[in-house]
């Protein structure tokens, strides 16, 4: 019995895209040689998750260059993210016909945000309600593919065999061979532009979707 279905947010429940993270920086200090310098330090943070597994937090960038954010910076720089946020259109009516067949929802997230920007945005799209369960590492201390981040997610949503939960998401490394190694079934969602520099890990996802609104019929086939 599949009591749950765990989602990836970037890339899977939001479309993948390609964009210059630089731009983002620009757009919340008004000096490009600090901006310059807050995007390195989130590199730094994102390959120590990448390489360790051990997460980070907006507040954490700020801090490894002095800067103590204003609320005028933090709203320019979501602000600049907003039109990259928005969710895929078939998740809530994928998230509502999952919950009727009584599988709970969840997110998994590797993210810096807190989460009350995450709550905003599924706020935002209505599909907040729809969602019974969120793990956004810069909660905790670990990143997909650390399998402490999956079993959080788990608990999150009240599941506790991996043999009946599903995860969904866009990439090998973090969300299938994560995943698996957990013992949940994975879905890949293969439409996001990886990274070069993603460590090469073989993943065999249990089933490869073209578009989200598939993923119900995958497990309705397990159930």
């Amino acid at each position: 019995m599949i009591q749950s279905v765990i989602f990836d947010w970037g890339g899977t429940l939001t479309p993948w895209h390609t964009i210059d993270i630089r731009d983002a920086w620009l757009a919340t200090v008004d000096d490009p040689e600090l901006a310059g310098r807050l995007h390195a330090a989130e590199v730094e943070v994102w390959l120590r998750c990448r390489d360790e597994q051990r997460s980070a937090s907006l507040a954490e960038v700020f801090a490894a260059c002095g800067v103590t954010p204003t609320e005028a910076m933090l709203a320019a720089h979501h602000e600049w993210w907003a039109p990259h946020t928005l969710l895929d259109p078939d998740v809530p009516a994928l998230f509502t016909a999952l919950r009727a067949r009584g599988i709970r929802v969840g997110v998994l997230s590797n993210t810096n945000w807190p989460r009350s920007v995450h709550q905003r945005i599924f706020e935002r799209d209505r599909v907040a309600e729809l969602i019974d369960g969120a793990v956004y590492t810069c909660e905790i201390a670990w990143t997909k593919p650390h399998p402490e981040a999956f079993r959080t997610a788990m608990t999150a949503v009240g599941v506790d065999d991996p043999g009946a939960a599903v995860f969904v998401g866009d990439r090998v490394f973090d969300d299938i061979h994560g995943a698996k190694s957990v013992g949940m079934r994975a879905v890949l969602v293969p439409h996001s532009a990886v990274p070069a520099d993603q460590i090469p890990v073989t993943g065999e996802p249990d089933a490869i979707v073209q578009r989200l609104a598939d993923v119900l019929s995958v497990v309705d086939e397990w159930r």
